[in-house]
């Protein structure tokens, strides 16, 4: 049975979009990336924690530029071995639109990723106000 003070686990955190201080509370106000235009609304602060969500203002964009292309190019690894690629063909062509629309189709996840990361990036594990404070205390 696992302690409330066993620290999770970062890639089911991370994947499941929880804060990065305590791991356990959402970071985003919708669960589902729908509806679209508020996928990336973030809450003000962690309910668990306390951490601050809109301290940063960078929302990821090169981090989510990054996960694009390797998404982009990781497409290669179903489509070469299935269709094949040639120059002598448009088979490059049709790579190129498959992958565009995957990349398309996942946007919004990898959107929400990219900001995660970021947070993970910035915000150490257990180094929210809150928990110093509790801590602080006998």
């Amino acid at each position: 049975m696992a302690s409330s003070s066993e620290r999770p686990m970062l890639l089911p955190a991370l994947f499941t979009m929880k804060c990065p201080s305590c791991r356990k509370s959402t970071v985003f106000v919708n669960k589902s990336i729908f509806p679209l235009g508020k996928c990336l609304e973030l809450k003000n602060e962690c309910e668990i924690c306390g951490e601050k969500m809109k301290s940063e203002s960078n929302n990821g964009g090169g981090i989510n530029y990054a996960l694009s292309m390797m998404l982009f190019f990781l497409n290669l690894l179903w489509y070469w071995p299935i269709f094949g690629l040639s120059y002598k063909d448009n088979s490059v062509y049709y790579y190129l639109v498959s992958s565009t629309m995957v990349v398309l189709v996942l946007q919004p996840w990898l959107m929400r990723l990219s900001r995660m990361l970021y947070l993970y990036l910035y915000v150490g594990f257990g180094h929210s106000r809150r928990i110093d404070i509790e801590n602080s205390h006998p």
